[in-house]
């Protein structure tokens, strides 16, 4: 119950065991076996803040809190438990609260979600079960669309973008190193399983505006914002993830505050343990980091967890308010573990911190809060209050109804599908494929031109060769024909020589005969007389045409 600034957790005796609102954001831990009453207790602390006017993030892991947005029932079990702390005169009724309900999935609340770029890459590679390499190549991936101006909203966008990425690894080679196809392979596979295991429905818009979990109702009283994790605790790598999403959106949306009067909010994280197992070095430095921080936004963390030992050393220091409920001893290392919660606490002589943890009832609890001064108190054996509000699951009816009733449902209940990375890229991809079209068409038809330059060139050598053959043939043919015709004309001349000749032999025989016989007789009359000059003349004409044929030899 809410009580004079603080929260009146439980009662030791005659004293109220109550955290004061000035120390709630020093975070806290509820601890203790099962059914030793953890839920109980938060439900009564988160029913505390809420009447403080302190709004209020619970995951309801096993489904029994979303009762808050009902009053509780009556029994004898419970007047007997108002009678005993006297919670009547103390103002005591049962109520309901203002309940909001959330839902991963969007079936049990409204749909949570956030963007891909809001998510991160360090969560994601937790979140994908990611080696070393491919976490660094994933980081690469988002580095890439930051500078390239590629909002990552969903998981299409990011599928789509390590796809782009891979398929254009020899451009960001240079400036980012080896992009291997088997690494973004492995991720094109991991978010793959994620989307089967319904984990998709996370990422998206509209993305959730932490303004929305910090409203207080007309009354003043905060707003009891309830995760449906019935699902989700399936899959405690998913579960784990998203909540500490959740406590690192709080912490980066949130503006400092300083020391305030009463938290801004206060975050229970139910299943805690599951927030650090198998967790790398590099996320736990983080969430060390956040739980140490966070308190200067006003926000107060609570962790639930059945041992304090689930929660690391540097995290733990920090939670100065705890309730530890009963844990139990049957072996060595679960009787080191109870030693190990005792001596948390700052003792009191009243009694041994070692047995009473391991003899607390039901609803009982080891209790010690922050004084003024910020010092925890001596631990104190208390017996936890009854809640107000219903325990128990909420039938569906109801809680369809408060979902449909929310003055949030308009908001949040349609997802919007804005243009983001995964259409840029396809346009991308689109006018690359257009203009390696173009590129293809621009060579094929600079190809087809050399080819016909090619065949053209060949036929006209061929042509040319052809007609030079041709006149070849022809000048062949015509100094044939010359030759012949040459052949022809000096025969033609020859014989007009020949003829010719014989004219003139015939021609000089006749005259040489004539020269000769006239010259032959005037010799052969002189020496014989008529007998000489017949025989003169005879004599003559035959040694003249002689001389003549010598003549024409030449």
């Amino acid at each position: 119950m809410y009580d004079q600034q603080a929260v009146w957790v439980g009662s030791s005796g005659d004293e109220h065991c109550t955290l004061r609102l000035k120390q709630a954001n020093r975070h806290g831990l509820i601890a203790g076996a099962t059914g030793t009453g953890k839920t109980v207790t938060l439900k009564v602390m988160a029913e505390s803040f809420s009447d403080a006017g302190v709004p209020v993030f619970l995951a309801d892991v096993k489904g029994d809190l979303a009762g808050m947005c009902r009053p509780g029932e009556d029994s004898a079990d419970m007047q007997a438990r108002i009678a005993r702390f006297g919670l009547q005169e103390a103002g005591f009724r049962y109520r309901a609260y203002p309940t909001e309900f959330w839902d991963i999935f969007g079936k049990q609340g409204l749909p949570l979600r956030t963007t891909v770029s809001e998510f991160g890459p360090l969560l994601f590679a937790r979140l994908l079960d990611l080696n070393k390499i491919q976490s660094d190549l994933l980081e690469i991936i988002f580095r890439i669309a930051d500078e390239e101006g590629l909002l990552l909203l969903d998981m299409k966008d990011l599928k789509s973008m390590v796809r782009y990425v891979e398929a254009n690894a020899d451009a960001y080679r240079e400036q980012y190193g080896n992009i291997g196809k088997s690494s973004t392979g492995a991720i094109l596979r991991a978010l793959v399983a994620l989307e089967g295991k319904g984990g998709a429905q996370f990422f998206g818009e509209p993305a959730l505006q932490i303004s929305d979990w910090m409203r207080v109702d007309a009354d003043g009283r905060g707003y009891v914002n309830i995760l449906d994790s019935t699902s989700l605790i399936q899959d405690p790598t998913i579960y784990s993830t998203f909540m500490l999403w959740m406590l690192n959106e709080l912490f980066t949306e949130l503006p400092e505050a300083g020391d305030l009067e009463k938290p801004k909010m206060v975050f229970f994280f139910d299943e805690a343990h599951l927030l650090f197992d198998n967790a790398p070095k590099t996320l736990l430095d983080k969430i060390e980091q956040v739980v140490k921080l966070i308190r200067s936004k006003g926000v107060g963390v609570y962790f639930i967890t059945q041992n304090p030992s689930d929660i690391p050393g540097g995290v733990l220091a920090q939670l100065g308010n705890k309730v530890q409920h009963a844990l139990r001893a049957y072996t060595p290392a679960e009787q080191k573990g109870v030693k190990a919660a005792a001596e948390s606490f700052r003792k009191n002589p009243a009694f041994d911190t070692a047995t009473a943890l391991q003899e607390l009832k039901t609803a009982e609890a080891l209790v010690s809060f922050l004084d003024e001064g910020g010092a925890p108190e001596e631990v104190r054996i208390a017996s936890v209050l009854p809640p107000q509000s219903k325990f128990g699951a909420l039938d569906a009816i109801t809680r369809q109804a408060a979902i449909l009733a929310s003055s949030l449902r308009d908001k949040y209940a349609e997802e919007v599908d804005r243009e983001s990375a995964y259409e840029l890229l396809l346009q991308r991809v689109d006018e690359q494929a257009a203009a390696a079209a173009k590129a293809k068409e621009e060579a094929e038809a600079e190809k087809q031109a050399a080819k016909e330059a090619a065949a053209a060139e060949k036929q006209a050598a061929k042509e040319a060769a052809a007609a030079e053959k041709q006149a070849a043939k022809e000048a062949a043919a015509a100094a044939k024909q010359a030759e012949k015709e040459a052949a022809a004309a000096a025969r033609e001349e020859k014989k007009k020589a020949a003829q010719q000749k014989r004219i003139f032999a015939s021609i000089g025989g006749s005259v040489t005969g004539t020269i000769g016989r006239e010259v032959g007789k005037q010799l052969g009359k002189s020496a014989g007389g008529s007998f000489g000059k017949q025989l003169g003349g005879n004599v003559g004409a035959s040694l003249g045409r002689g001389i003549l044929k010598t003549l024409l030899k030449f």
